[in-house]
């Protein structure tokens, strides 16, 4: 399916064997599903060496977006960045890790139809450690449990979603509670979506940030205050 407007964009952290990469994916899928496109890339205080490689790739792309944190924000703070900097109809966001093919944003392209607000992926199967593994399911399964939330895999980042969902929902938090945020507030404000499978891949350079047991359990903690905020309080 043809796109009236897409806006691509990664959140940027200490990905620099992988941005490159997936920039140049990026502008190659853009072009088979509209004309009116741009691609946004938020670095959120990467120090290894990312910003120097974002440079050459603006030399490259001379229409390319960089968007600059002069520190850390988090996860949240970067995709808030992201969404805020977006100025086209659809807006597609997934990590810049490479753990997902931006070529299958075609497949999610097809499922976006009239009435339609919000196409989320789903992992055909996780490629990660066990421990990963255990950890991503459990995490999937309580988020969907304590907040109610239908869609299969929340923390499948490989969405694309129509701009004007961010006319009626503002997103707050700065980890990576964001994702259930987002779609909490999606689904309880009445907005439509979809899911299609798309396949994931090994990590080939660098490390997640979520699975340490510190950011675990201040993840907890962050979802235990989400969870009073939006299920309780009904703060949508």
């Amino acid at each position: 399916m043809k796109l009236s407007g897409l806006s691509i964009f990664f959140p940027c952290y200490n990905d620099a064997g992988t941005i490159a990469s997936i920039v140049t994916l990026a502008y190659i899928t853009a072009r088979k599903l509209t004309d009116d496109f741009e691609v946004i890339v938020v670095d959120d205080g990467s120090t290894d060496g990312s910003l120097e490689i974002l440079e050459e790739l603006e030399k490259l792309y001379p229409d390319l977006k960089v968007i600059r944190h002069g520190q850390n924000r988090g996860y949240g703070g970067a995709l808030k960045t992201g969404f805020a900097g977006a100025t086209k109809e659809f807006v597609f966001y997934t990590d810049g890790d490479i753990q997902y093919d931006v070529r299958e944003l075609v497949n999610l392209a097809d499922e976006m139809k009239d009435g339609i607000d919000l196409v989320n992926g789903y992992k055909i199967e996780r490629s990660d450690s066990v421990w990963r593994k255990i950890i991503g399911y459990s995490y999937n399964a309580f988020s969907r449990f304590m907040f109610g939330i239908k869609l299969r895999d929340i923390d499948c980042d490989f969405r694309l979603i129509r701009r004007s969902v961010f006319d009626k929902i503002t997103l707050k938090s700065d980890t990576g509670a964001i994702c259930v945020e987002m779609v909490k507030k999606i689904q309880e404000n009445g907005f439509t979506s979809r899911e299609t499978a798309v396949r994931h891949y090994f990590r080939s350079y660098g490390r997640s940030q979520f699975f340490t047991p510190l950011h675990v359990v201040k993840s907890l903690i962050t979802f235990v205050k989400l969870w009073w905020d939006l299920v309780v309080m009904k703060r949508i």
